[in-house]
C-alpha cells in the first residue's frame, strides 16, 4: 500500500471513529436525562394528591386546527396527550433512528460487512431468546401479545452505564453495543410494521405512496431542501396516522428518503473557503485585531464561507446532528415521564415475580444475555467474525447483560401491546416489569464490568 493509499485510509477510519465517539458521547449524556425523568415519573405516580393531577394531564386533548380540520387527528378523533406523545413526538423519535441507520449503513459500523457482522449476529440472539423465554411463560395467556417488549435494547440507557465507567472501557466495546443496539431498533421497527397495524385504510396509504415517489424523487434530483423532505413526511405521518399503519413507521421511512450527499464535494468547499479568506490577506492588521463592527465587503466574505460550509454537509447528516438534542434531551425523556409512571402503593409485591412482569423480567435479565453472549461466541468460534479490539469473553458477557436494558423501545411496544382500555392492570404489570429487568441488567453488568475491566486507561494506538 502507498502512502497516499494509507493516509487515505486512515482520514477515513478517523472520520468514522470520530463520529462514532461522538454519537457515544450524545447518547451517553441523553442517558442520564431519561433516567431523571423516570425516577420523577415512578415519585410522582405514586404521591397520594399528586399522582391525580399527573394522570390526568396526560389525558388532555391536544389540537392544531385549520378551521374544522384538526391535524392532530385519528379517524376524525382528537388526540390526547399521551397519544401525541406516543404517535407523534415519538415518530420524529423513530425518524432519528432512521437516519442514524442509513448512515451506519453507508458510513458507520454497518458499512463493512465484517465489521457489522458480529453485532448483527449478537443483536439477532439477542431478540429472538427473550422472546422464546417470554413465550414459554405467556402462552395462553391474556398477556402473550407481548412477545416483543423484551426484545430491545435502549443505546441511551446502556452507553450510560458504559460512561459511568470512563476511560476503562474500551471503544471497540462501546461502538460493538452501539452497533447492536441500532440493529435492535431495526428489529423493532420491523415488529412495529408487522404486527401492530389495525384496520388498513387503503386509500390512505395510496396517497403515502404517492408521496413516498415524490421524496425519491426529490432525492434522485437532488433536492437538498430540509423543509421539503420534512414538510412532505409530515403529511406522509398524518396519512399513516389513519390508515391504521402505526405513524412512527412513517419517520422511519422518510429518513430512508433523506439525501446523503451534500450539494459542494469538500474540495468545492475548501477552495470557496480559501477563496473568501485571501480577501482578509489585504484588510489592515489593525482592523482585523480591533472588535468592530464589519464592513459590507467583510460580510460578504463571510457569507460565503457561511453558506458553503451549509452546502458541505449533507441534509441526512446535518438533520441527524440537529435532532439529536431534541430527541435525546427532550422527546425521549418526556416519553418516559409519561409513560413510566406506575402507582405502587397498591401492588402486591407478589405480582412482580408472576405473570407479565416476571415474563418480561427473564426476557430482559436472562433471554438478552444468553442470547448475545452465545450467539456472539458461535460467530467468533466459527470464524464468522472477530472480536472487537482489546477485548476478552469476560468484557463480552457483562456487555451482554447490558443488553438487557430495555427501556424506551420495550415501554413503546408495551404501551402498543396493552394499550386498549380494558389492559391498564397489565400494561401497569408489563412497565413494572420493564423498568425492574432494566434496572437490574443495568446494576449486575455495571458491577461485572467494573470487576473485570482493566484498571488502567486502554491505549487508543498499538
Amino acid at each position: 500500500m502507498n502512502d497516499k493509499q494509507h493516509n487515505a485510509n486512515s482520514a477515513e477510519e478517523h472520520s468514522v471513529f470520530y463520529a462514532a465517539t461522538q454519537a457515544l458521547r450524545r447518547h451517553a449524556s441523553g442517558g442520564n436525562i431519561l433516567i431523571a425523568a423516570t425516577l420523577c415519573a415512578l415519585v410522582i405516580a405514586n404521591i397520594p394528591g399528586l399522582n391525580n393531577y399527573y394522570f390526568d394531564f396526560w389525558q388532555n386533548e391536544i389540537r392544531l386546527q385549520l378551521g374544522d380540520f384538526n391535524i392532530f387527528s385519528h379517524s376524525g378523533e382528537p388526540m390526547d396527550l399521551i397519544a401525541f406523545i406516543n404517535d407523534a413526538l415519538m415518530a420524529i423519535f423513530f425518524f432519528s433512528i432512521g437516519l442514524e441507520i442509513k448512515r451506519e449503513i453507508l458510513v458507520g459500523e454497518l458499512s463493512s460487512f465484517k465489521q457489522a457482522l458480529l453485532p448483527i449476529v449478537a443483536a439477532i440472539g439477542g431478540m429472538l431468546l427473550p422472546v422464546g423465554i417470554y413465550f414459554c411463560f405467556a402462552k395462553g395467556t391474556d398477556f402473550a401479545d407481548g412477545a416483543a417488549i423484551p426484545m430491545a435494547t435502549d443505546i441511551a440507557f446502556s452507553l450510560g452505564v458504559l460512561t459511568m465507567l470512563g476511560k476503562r472501557v474500551p471503544v471497540s466495546l462501546k461502538i460493538f453495543l452501539t452497533t447492536l443496539a441500532v440493529v435492535d431498533d431495526i428489529g423493532g421497527i420491523v415488529v412495529i410494521a408487522s404486527f401492530y397495524s389495525t384496520h388498513i385504510e387503503l386509500t390512505y396509504l395510496l396517497y403515502a405512496a404517492g408521496l413516498f415517489v415524490l421524496l425519491l424523487l426529490g432525492s434522485l434530483m437532488r433536492i437538498k431542501s430540509k423543509i421539503f423532505y420534512l414538510g412532505v413526511g409530515g403529511v406522509i405521518w398524518f396519512l399513516f396516522l389513519n390508515s391504521g399503519i402505526h405513524p412512527t413507521i412513517a419517520g422511519v421511512l422518510v429518513a430512508f428518503c433523506v439525501p446523503a450527499t451534500p450539494v459542494f464535494a469538500p474540495r468545492k468547499y475548501i477552495k470557496m473557503i480559501r477563496s473568501a479568506i485571501a480577501h482578509f490577506r489585504g484588510e489592515d492588521d489593525d482592523l482585523l485585531v480591533k472588535r468592530t463592527i464589519l464592513n459590507k465587503d467583510q460580510m460578504n466574505w463571510l457569507k460565503q464561507i457561511e453558506s458553503a460550509s451549509d452546502k458541505v454537509i449533507s441534509p441526512l447528516q446535518e438533520l441527524e446532528d440537529s435532532l439529536h438534542p431534541i430527541v435525546n434531551y427532550f422527546i425521549v425523556p418526556l416519553f418516559a415521564f409519561a409513560n413510566a409512571g406506575i402507582f405502587l402503593l397498591d401492588t402486591d409485591p407478589s405480582t412482580i415475580v408472576e405473570g407479565v412482569s416476571l415474563s418480561i423480567i427473564c426476557g430482559l435479565v436472562l433471554g438478552k444475555f444468553l442470547g448475545i453472549f452465545i450467539f456472539s461466541w458461535i460467530a467468533v468460534k466459527l470464524r464468522l467474525a472477530p472480536m472487537p479490539d482489546k477485548t476478552n469473553w469476560v468484557m463480552m458477557a457483562s456487555t451482554a447483560m447490558l443488553g438487557g436494558i430495555g427501556f424506551t423501545v420495550s415501554l413503546f411496544i408495551a404501551t402498543l401491546s396493552f394499550g386498549s382500555p380494558g389492559m391498564t392492570e397489565i400494561l401497569n404489570h408489563a412497565k413494572l416489569g420493564i423498568v425492574i429487568g432494566s434496572l437490574l441488567s443495568g446494576i449486575i453488568g455495571f458491577i461485572l464490568l467494573h470487576h473485570t475491566l482493566p484498571h488502567y486507561t486502554p491505549s487508543q494506538e498499538e
